[in-house]
């Protein structure tokens, strides 16, 4: 019951985009997501190596992303080429750490 709960939540709640989710287009695919920029600063200040040059942190459905990718592997978002450099799944949410890919 609270999975079903916390299932519905996800997109009643989290991702409602009157609230705080926004369609963003994630690998040619436009979804609902939430950018959270001050949790991405939180880790950050933490001094959390994997994420101390990220420039995004967003929450979004799992089965609205591709599979899961590993830290190092490209994501495009919003036309934007960019690094993974962390992908968490928990109840049918993930939260993914992105860089900006920027070529040298």
């Amino acid at each position: 019951m609270f999975k079903d709960m916390v299932k519905a939540d996800r997109i009643e709640v989290f991702l409602n985009i009157d609230e705080f989710g926004e369609i963003h287009t994630v690998e040619g695919n436009p979804i609902q997501i939430v950018i959270d920029n001050d949790e991405l600063k939180e880790r950050q200040s933490g001094q959390d190596i994997a994420v101390a040059e990220s420039s995004t942190l967003f929450y979004a459905r799992t089965e609205d992303l591709p599979r899961r990718r590993p830290a190092g592997e490209s994501m495009n978002i919003d036309g934007r080429e960019c690094l993974i450099d962390d992908w968490q799944e928990d109840m049918g949410m993930s939260t993914i750490v992105l860089r900006q890919n920027i070529p040298m």
